[in-house]
């Protein structure tokens, strides 16, 4: 999703005139627009079902994120020895 300065880049004005054009681009293209005020950035408009994807690729890297803390700290067990551990508190 990577940004095109010419084309992804508009000003609040160009959105207030052009609303339908910008919607249009945001769906076709599933790249954000940044919108400016006086020359700077002030939001991002994002196509509906692209924001869904980031946030929960977002939520899933939130989950992930203790578990990769734990495996930097050597916190775990390997598959093979849990599976043995398992067995035998089961009894199975």
């Amino acid at each position: 999703m990577t940004i095109r300065i010419t084309e992804d880049i508009r000003s609040i004005t160009d959105l207030k005139r052009n609303t339908n054009a910008v919607l249009e681009q945001i769906h076709k293209t599933k790249r954000p627009v940044v919108l400016t005020v006086n020359g700077k950035a002030e939001a991002v408009l994002v196509d509906a079902k692209e924001y869904e994807k980031i946030t929960n690729a977002f939520n899933l890297l939130k989950l992930l994120a203790p578990a990769e803390e734990d495996i930097k700290e050597g916190h775990y067990t390997e598959a093979k020895d849990f599976f043995q551990e398992f067995k035998r508190a089961k009894e199975i």
